[in-house]
């Protein structure tokens, strides 16, 4: 059949309604699809991430000594092997990101700021005692009151969590604040005047709405198994939909050429946006090059609910104005 015919095919280009055979469907339903969890690779260790129990606290001291002597344990790593990020934006193709805050998160430096918080990390000749050597570390916190509502979290004196945030608004520095905020931005999004609006409804409705944490809850957890090769080149797999900002969020964090990273993508098993910031992938590379062996970090249930990227909780003010035959106009 000639092209042009065939674009003009009705029946070829309508695939709505029908059932179109999946190109992934053959491996999955076989089991040869490879997940993240499935590398094996010669030599690999097993890590486990230390978790902070307290939902808000500064880090005196983080000692790993028991846990490195433990036998079978080959690395033990924290935030001082994570190089320092300083005062960096770099917009990473999701949008702009402050690397100190993105490095902060990946393993905590002076502060937890949530029950969770990954503090250090361990890699080990087995899972179990990755897991034991994780509990044996020893992280001297001094509790901080957590801030739990966000209008609370807005007042003037409340607890703040990044000395180093200052509101941003309108697109630039807030005018004559120069004192530590938990407000980061504001926005303004306007059309019209609101005042004529309102006077032009026949019926104004005003409601206050709260909404819960909600996380997409995708089946397979956050993993990522890296190899730092003895010539500086890493290689990550991990699941992502995101393989080029994984890869240049891993290379910014470890301060090294983004032609140095390899992200292979695994198979996914779900994602919803939420296999795109990095977690485990710098943290693995870090106990490869410390051991000089492939790492795999896996996640377990507790681990993503805790500390991955679900829709926050929010609390929202709506006032809208319609008039008598339906229209908005406010």
């Amino acid at each position: 059949m000639p092209d042009e015919a065939r674009l003009n095919d009705k029946e070829i280009l309508n695939w709505v309604g029908t059932r179109p055979v999946r190109p992934d469907g053959v491996d999955k339903v076989t089991g040869k699809a490879r997940f993240g969890a499935d590398m094996n690779l010669p030599g690999m260790l097993h890590g486990k991430v230390l978790r902070s129990p307290h939902a808000h606290a500064k880090i005196r001291n983080i000692d790993v000594t028991k846990a490195a002597e433990l036998p079978g344990v080959r690395a033990v790593v924290t935030s001082a092997d994570m190089p320092a990020q300083g005062d960096r934006v770099v917009e990473l193709g999701e949008g702009a990101v402050n690397m100190r805050h993105l490095g902060s998160n990946v393993l905590a430096r002076e502060k937890v700021l949530y029950q969770g918080h990954a503090v250090a990390a361990v890699a080990a000749d087995s899972i179990h005692v990755a897991q034991q050597a994780a509990q044996l570390i020893d992280v001297d916190y001094e509790l901080l009151t957590p801030v739990l509502d966000v209008r609370r979290a807005m007042q003037p004196d409340a607890i703040v969590l990044n000395e180093d945030v200052r509101t941003e608004s309108l697109g630039a520095a807030k005018s004559g604040q120069d004192d530590p905020t938990n407000i980061a931005k504001h926005f303004l999004f306007e059309k019209g005047t609101l005042a004529e609006g309102f006077a032009m409804a026949d019926i104004v409705v005003e409601r206050e709405f709260d909404t819960c944490t909600v996380h997409q809850g995708y089946i397979e957890p956050h993993n990522a198994t890296a190899l730092w090769n003895a010539d500086g080149k890493v290689t990550v797999w991990t699941s992502t939909q995101g393989a080029f900002t994984v890869r240049q969020q891993t290379a910014e964090l470890l301060r090294i050429p983004i032609s140095s990273v390899k992200v292979v993508p695994m198979e996914i098993g779900g994602g919803f946006g939420g296999k795109i910031s990095v977690y485990l992938q710098p943290v693995a590379a870090l106990l490869s090059k410390a051991t000089g062996r492939p790492v795999q970090l896996v996640m377990d249930r507790a681990d993503v609910f805790a500390a991955t990227g679900p829709t926050p909780g929010s609390y929202m003010r709506l006032k809208v104005g319609a008039s008598s035959d339906g229209k908005l106009v406010a």
